[in-house]
C-alpha cells in the first residue's frame, strides 16, 4: 500500500474486533463499524460520516480524537481516555457518563463542571 492509501475509507468492517491495535492518527471516513470492538490506541484518530452503532470501546486512548456526523447509538465506552476528544453533529440521546473526569469539558460551549454546579444550587 503506498503512504497516502486509507484502507478505512467507504469500507464495511461490521463485528469487527481491533485488539490491541496502535491506530494512531488513522482516518475513518464513510466506514460502517457497527458493533465493532475495540481495544485500542486510537489517538489522534479521525472518524467521518461513520457508523458506529452498538461499537464497543475498551481500554482505548482516544485522546485527540475527532468525530463528526457519525452513529454511536448504542455505543459502549468503558476505561477510556477522551482528553481533548472533540465530538461534532454527534447524537449523544440516552447517552449515560458514569465516573468520569469532567474538568475542562464542554458541552456548546459550557464548561460542564459549571452545568452541574448549577444543577445542584436549582
Amino acid at each position: 500500500m503506498g503512504e497516502n492509501t486509507n484502507p478505512f475509507d467507504g469500507q464495511v468492517m461490521r463485528d469487527a474486533h481491533y485488539q490491541r491495535a496502535d491506530m494512531t492518527g488513522s482516518n475513518f471516513d464513510g466506514v460502517n463499524l457497527t458493533e465493532a470492538k475495540f481495544y485500542a490506541v486510537l489517538a489522534r484518530a479521525t472518524v467521518t460520516d461513520t457508523d458506529l452503532g452498538n461499537a464497543v470501546f475498551d481500554d482505548v486512548n482516544l485522546a485527540g480524537a475527532k468525530f463528526n456526523n457519525i452513529n454511536l447509538s448504542g455505543i459502549a465506552v468503558t476505561d477510556a481516555n477522551l482528553s481533548n476528544a472533540t465530538f461534532d453533529g454527534v447524537s449523544l440521546a440516552n447517552a449515560a457518563i458514569t465516573n468520569a473526569e469532567l474538568t475542562g469539558m464542554r458541552i456548546n460551549g459550557i464548561l460542564v463542571t459549571d452545568l452541574l454546579a448549577a444543577y445542584e444550587r436549582a
